[in-house]
């Protein structure tokens, strides 16, 4: 099951982010977004996303 991060909201398996190198997952997200280009993406401007990649939406 994939976990997301609370500060930059990736979805990811694994024990810590890849994007930001946290080690503590939220507990609880729902939704995810698949952004392919962040510079392009008014919904990766609307959540605060800067790279590609699977983005969880309401992240706790």
């Amino acid at each position: 099951m994939k976990k997301a991060c609370k500060k930059c909201k990736l979805l990811y398996e694994g024990s810590q982010c890849p994007n930001c190198k946290s080690e503590s997952p939220a507990q609880s997200w729902k939704g995810r977004v698949i952004i392919i280009d962040a510079n392009k993406s008014e919904i990766a401007k609307k959540i605060g996303v800067t790279s590609k990649g699977e983005y969880g939406i309401k992240v706790r």
